[in-house]
């Protein structure tokens, strides 16, 4: 509740402030923005180029081969055995 009150007071308190202080808080406003759009501008590029290394890296990434017919062959037959003698097993 002390927090609600404090946060209620301090509103009321920034707002007569800011009436009272029009043309002061307009002029910290005007030099206020320009630096803020510069800052958000530099971290925005930042984040840009940042995204941009991260996509060419997985670009350049080394596609792993794939298997050849032959092992694919190969293994089919092993499960092939394998699913028999499961089979064979299950009836004994």
């Amino acid at each position: 509740m002390k927090t609600l009150i404090g946060g209620v007071v301090a509103a009321i308190l920034g707002l007569i402030g800011i009436v009272a202080w029009f043309p002061q808080f307009l002029t910290v406003m005007a030099g206020t923005i320009p630096i803020m759009l510069l800052l958000g501008g530099a971290l925005a590029i930042y984040l840009g180029v940042d995204e941009l290394k991260d996509t060419w890296t997985t670009e350049e990434t080394p596609e792993v081969p794939a298997e050849t017919t032959e092992e694919v062959e190969k293994y089919k037959q092993e499960i092939s055995e394998l699913k028999d003698e499961i089979e064979s097993l299950k009836k004994e």
